[in-house]
């Protein structure tokens, strides 16, 4: 038997993407307090949440989190609000339309717009509540959720504190577009069958996760989108992405962009355009040499970690400011 079919055997007993311990277990020696609920939004649609509070203070801040796209909020994506509920932050996420739990044809997603519509409602709720009203809130959106919280951002220009970008979608990288004349012809076909899944793309997970080891893990995701992306899907996402490239100079919260440089799934230079083309006062890039799409699960633990702390480091910085 090779070494890698062992390590598959063994991680595919795994329940949950930290091993075999039960969740509220782990959560516990984690120092924090999970939960989750489905959620209805205004057009009837019933989402996944989840949230991830400090156990041992109240928290210093709210972060509003987003995933990217065919992921969800329940396997390595909360490696990250776990973080940040251990250092004092209170972070909520939901699965977008069509991902994870929530409703919707699996990856399918006509209409970013409403998706935006159905975060903010979300978002706005959690802040209704008197414990957290005061609290200053953050977007925290990682490759397609980087494009939808500058969506929210465009949307409510004053609503949010910050944004912490991680590799976010703002063009998608032309290693991983279809190239011409693809794209025309699947824009003319989606048309008529929208929900048709063809496009000629690679597993984007093995593109965005460098160490062998955690690609296993990353797979074991019971809700991971492992089928080719939607027409409909793929012409929406072109849209936006060209949409928010656009408008980078109407950014005007402020922010920490992050990006690899060997990111060959979304484009480290459209990130290094935000940076330059924003009208924010406050912002910030880091660009990771060598680091690819994944940098907050799929890089080794000692590039996980550097990229943590640069994040909190942003965050403490920011709510200090307001003390």
């Amino acid at each position: 038997m090779k070494e890698g079919e062992s390590t598959l055997i063994q991680t595919q007993k795994w329940p949950h993407y930290w091993g075999t311990t039960p969740e509220q277990e782990y959560y516990d020696s984690q120092g924090i307090k999970s939960s989750k609920a489905f959620f209805t939004t205004p057009r009837g649609l019933k989402l996944f949440t989840r949230q991830w509070l400090p156990l041992l203070s109240p928290p210093r801040g709210l972060i509003f989190m987003v995933h990217g796209y065919g992921n969800d909020i329940s396997w390595t994506f909360q490696a990250t609000a776990i973080f940040l509920a251990r250092h004092g932050f209170a972070c909520f996420a939901l699965d977008l339309e069509s991902h994870g739990r929530s409703h919707g044809l699996r990856a399918f997603v006509p209409d970013v717009d409403l998706v935006v519509a159905d975060c903010r409602f979300f978002f706005n709720f959690v802040r209704q509540s008197p414990d957290f009203q005061t609290l200053p809130s953050f977007l925290y959106g990682e490759s397609m959720g980087g494009a939808i919280c500058l969506l929210i951002h465009f949307a409510d220009p004053g609503a949010f504190d910050g944004a912490i970008l991680v590799a976010p979608m703002c063009k998608i990288s032309d290693d991983v577009k279809p190239k011409w004349p693809i794209p025309q012809i699947l824009t003319l076909v989606a048309k008529f069958l929208p929900t048709l899944a063809i496009v000629p793309t690679g597993d984007l997970m093995v593109k965005s996760v460098k160490v062998e080891e955690k690609k296993v893990i990353a797979d074991m995701n019971p809700s991971r989108y492992r089928g080719k992306p939607r027409l409909g899907t793929v012409v929406e996402l072109l849209r936006v992405t060209d949409y928010v490239n656009q408008r980078l100079c109407n950014v005007s919260l402020p922010f920490i962009v992050l990006h690899g440089s060997a990111d060959v799934v979304t484009d480290p230079n459209v990130s290094r355009a935000l940076y330059e083309e924003a009208k924010s006062e406050d912002k910030t890039i880091k660009i990771y040499d060598g680091m690819m799409h994944s940098l907050l699960f799929g890089e080794t633990d000692q590039n996980v970690e550097i990229v943590r702390g640069d994040i909190l480091a942003w965050l403490n910085q920011r709510c200090r400011a307001r003390d």
